[in-house]
This record gives C-alpha cells, sequence and structure tokens, in this order.
C-alpha cells in the first residue's frame, strides 16, 4: 500500500514538473539561453558589482552621493523622463496618423522614423548641435525670444527625444495596425464621441503597448551618450550627464569611482524599470476587469433584442 501511494505522488509529481514539447531540443536550446545570457548580460554585471565590492560602504556612498554626481542623475533621469513622456505621447500620434491615414509620401515619412536607429550617434549628436546652436537655422530662431537650446539641459532632452522617438512609433504601430475599425464605428453608432471612443475603446487597448515603448524608450535614454555629448556642452553640475562622469572617471584612471557610479546608475534604472513594468501589469489586470464590468450589462441589455430579433 505504501509502494502503491508513493508510486502515485511520482507519476502526479511527474505530471506537474515534466511537460513534454512536441518540438525536439528543448534541453539544448534552454542550455544554450542561459549560456548567453549569463554570457552576455550576468557575467558583465557581476563583475561590475564584483569591481564596486573593493570599495567599503563609506567610500562608495561618497562616491556615487558627491555633489558633481547627484548633479549629473538628477540631469541623466530627468531628461530622460521628460524626453519618454514627449515621446508617449507623440510617438502615439505619428504611429496613428501613419496607420489610420493615407497620404503622399506616408511611405517616406514611416522610413523617417527609423533614422535615429541607423544614424551613428555621433553623427546625430553633430546634427543635433548644428541646428540647435546660437547660429543654426532653429537655434538662431530661438535664441531671438530667449530660448538657449545647445549647451543646456534643453538640448539634452532634445536630443534623447531624439533617439528615443522611435521606440514609442514602432511598439504602438503593430497594434493599431491590428485594431478593427468596426470597434470605432460600433462606439459611434452607440453615441459615443470622439473622446469617449478614444479613453473607452483605444487607450485601454494600446496603453499596455505605449507603456513598454515609453520604457524602452527611458532606458535608452538614460544610458545615451554619443547623441547628447555634443549638444550638452558638458559643464561639470549643469549639462554633465552620467555617462560622460563615467566616461571622466575613466580617464583618470579611477575606475573603482567608475564603476560605483555605473553600479548606482544600474540600481536607479532597474527600479525605474520595475516599477514601469508593475504599472503595466496593474493597467492590464485593471483594463481586463474593467472590460468584464463594462460588458456584463451591455450584454444584458442587448439581449432582450436578440430574443426578440429570434422571435421574429
Amino acid at each position: 500500500m505504501f509502494i502503491r501511494i508513493r508510486r502515485r505522488k511520482r507519476e502526479s509529481m511527474s505530471i506537474v514538473f515534466k511537460q513534454r514539447s512536441i518540438l525536439p531540443g528543448f534541453g539544448l536550446a534552454l542550455g544554450y539561453t542561459v549560456f548567453y545570457l549569463c554570457l552576455i548580460v550576468l557575467i558583465p554585471l557581476a563583475a561590475m558589482f564584483l569591481k564596486a565590492s573593493a570599495l567599503t560602504w563609506h567610500q562608495f556612498w561618497h562616491v556615487v552621493a558627491s555633489p558633481r554626481a547627484l548633479a549629473s542623475y538628477r540631469l541623466s533621469f530627468g531628461a530622460s523622463l521628460i524626453a519618454a513622456l514627449i515621446n508617449l505621447v507623440f510617438g502615439v500620434l505619428v504611429a496613428w496618423v501613419l496607420v489610420r491615414y493615407s497620404f503622399p509620401g506616408r511611405r517616406l515619412f514611416d522610413s523617417v522614423v527609423d533614422l535615429p536607429f541607423a544614424l551613428p550617434t555621433a553623427v546625430a549628436g553633430i546634427a543635433l548641435t548644428t541646428i540647435y546652436a546660437p547660429n543654426g537655422w532653429l537655434g538662431k530662431p530661438l535664441e531671438s525670444i530667449g530660448i538657449h537650446a545647445a549647451y543646456t539641459p534643453l538640448g539634452v532632452t532634445i536630443a534623447l527625444t531624439f533617439i528615443g522617438l522611435p521606440f514609442v512609433v514602432r511598439t504602438v504601430q503593430p497594434v493599431l495596425e491590428d485594431l478593427d475599425k468596426e470597434l470605432e464605428e460600433a462606439a459611434a453608432s452607440l453615441g459615443a464621441g470622439r473622446w469617449q471612443t478614444f479613453i473607452k475603446v483605444l487607450l485601454p487597448t494600446i496603453w499596455p503597448a505605449a507603456i513598454t515603448g515609453f520604457a524602452m524608450a527611458f532606458g535608452r535614454a538614460v544610458g545615451e551618450y554619443g547623441s547628447v555629448i555634443f549638444i550638452a556642452g558638458n559643464m561639470p553640475m549643469k549639462t554633465e550627464i552620467t555617462p560622460l562622469l563615467i566616461i571622466t572617471k575613466l580617464q583618470e584612471y579611477d575606475y573603482t569611482g567608475a564603476t560605483a557610479i555605473a553600479v548606482a546608475m544600474l540600481v536607479v534604472s532597474f527600479v525605474f524599470l520595475l516599477v514601469i513594468n508593475l504599472l503595466q501589469v496593474w493597467s492590464g489586470s485593471r483594463r481586463e476587469a474593467g472590460s468584464a464590468r463594462d460588458f456584463g450589462p451591455l450584454n444584458a441589455d442587448l439581449k432582450p433584442a436578440w430574443e426578440k430579433g429570434g422571435s421574429k
């Protein structure tokens, strides 16, 4: 009896923990995936933390909490957050125009969106600096009204907005392409206005993709270096970004200090991305609960009409 019970336990354990796949090679593919992630991601990060552990806690805090480092954090994370929010709004708008409207040159504009991906970051930085310089095409009119773009935090935000736009557009665009226009027509036939249709029908559908694009744009902006250093001016305590401060530490042969700042930046970036992902999960669960709550009364109202039509 005892042997039979143990055998049943083994069978239940095998059913729970071992799920066979119709595709062969799962073990080999999983092993290669883990090895590749360790080689590319985990081992470099572990080496960085190991290098920073050479400092005592007092020394580590003295490096990462210095006034110069704090000023670079405020500029890097603040400008990245503002740029990602700008791209969240205008990226969704650009994706909407490219998907829902047909106009001459639409494919050209669609390909221009990918330009920050293909353009070297140094070239983008030089181009933006040339345009927004005090004597540039856009910088001169801005200077005439008292707005200084180049060599200011505004210039850093402009550069980060430029490199982050494709992430939001390319994330939202496939969702809009798969979105059925009949949903909007059904909402309009039920008396919903354009703003109500956007809030109740369109926004819940594209919101997870928009948040994903926002997170990707923010993550890219935090670590951006090449397109920023030319337009920033690189003045310590004013327009110096954190990646530039790390490069400065490396040029001064302060490898431990550079690693400590990199670890602090990595931890803060991870916290930001974790909060964004939790927000995305929360919004998705709330959307599902809201749709179930909203469609319940709607189905109840429509049921007599269906029955009446069937009886006819």
